[in-house]
């Protein structure tokens, strides 16, 4: 598919603003999905990676796309591929947020580019988004979103990478069970209505993927964690890039490891061996 690149780079720059508050019923709801897999905070924190559920997009039913997003327009650029994933992104992490703070995202389109991948046509976007509170900057966080042309009846979404040929060293593994329940809490915490994560015939018949989909936030919140369980305490910069589709069904690894320069490498291992998501974290 042709893209008119030059028109779609013309939102760089563009911004929005939003507003919430961490709300003792949402920090409850994050625990109770989440538990036992999150890294210990100190009293009256809020759980690290509850930024991802703040200031979701809240749009009338009338302005949805068939995959149950928001149309797109607006803040984000008319991209006319249909399908939209998470790519990865980078934390810069200042501060605690707790429980009772109003929070504001400021968010800003840094760039907007194209290529030709194994699926074709792709189209990557770069958010940046500052959340502050009256104490000041909290974190910093660069987005990537990509989306990629239809899938081709009957074929498979994404080529997944092949399974390692040895499994990777790792000082502390988490094992989660990859269940509809668990992406149906996530999708309502975050008013995320993708039918990738809840609407099974749409997700394997129409996107062509192998189940439902688990979030690229719920991996990368699971992994935020682990690196600071491991490193005890938050990580300064936490980068995470997602590799392959991880689909519900068996429980998935989430492991990590420290480095003999005291970072972090951690990652997402499906049942089948595929790393399906892998961050890097330093202190």
């Amino acid at each position: 598919m042709s893209l008119d690149i030059d028109h779609l780079r013309s939102w760089i720059g563009r911004t929005e603003e939003a507003e919430d508050v961490i709300t003792p019923r949402l920090v409850a709801e994050y625990e109770a999905t989440f538990a036992p897999h999150l890294a210990e905070v100190g009293d009256g924190e809020a759980p690290l990676g509850l930024h991802w559920c703040l200031a979701p997009p809240i749009r009338p039913m009338s302005e949805l796309g068939p995959d149950g997003h928001p149309a797109k327009g607006g803040f984000l650029p008319p991209v006319p591929l249909p399908r939209r994933m998470w790519a990865g992104g980078t934390i810069e992490y200042r501060a605690p947020l707790k429980a009772g703070d109003r929070v504001v995202r400021h968010s800003t389109i840094e760039d907007v580019s194209a290529k030709i991948g194994r699926t074709g046509s792709l189209c990557f976007v770069a958010v940046r988004h500052e959340i502050a509170t009256a104490r000041g900057l909290a974190l910093s966080e660069r987005h990537d979103i990509v989306y990629r042309e239809a899938n081709a009846p009957g074929a498979a979404s994404v080529k997944p990478e092949a399974p390692p040929a040895a499994a990777e060293r790792a000082d502390i593994t988490w094992t989660v069970e990859a269940s509809p329940v668990l992406l149906f809490r996530y999708s309502a915490m975050t008013f995320n209505g993708h039918r990738i994560h809840y609407d099974h015939p749409y997700v394997t018949g129409v996107e062509g993927y192998a189940g439902l989909v688990v979030h690229g936030p719920i991996q990368s919140t699971l992994l935020f964690n682990l690196a600071a369980t491991l490193g005890e305490k938050p990580p300064a910069l936490f980068s995470y890039r997602g590799l392959s589709p991880l689909t519900d069904g068996p429980a998935f690894r989430v492991a990590a490891r420290r480095e003999t320069d005291g970072r972090v490498t951690a990652w997402t291992e499906s049942a089948d061996g595929r790393i399906c998501m892998r961050a890097e974290a330093s202190f």
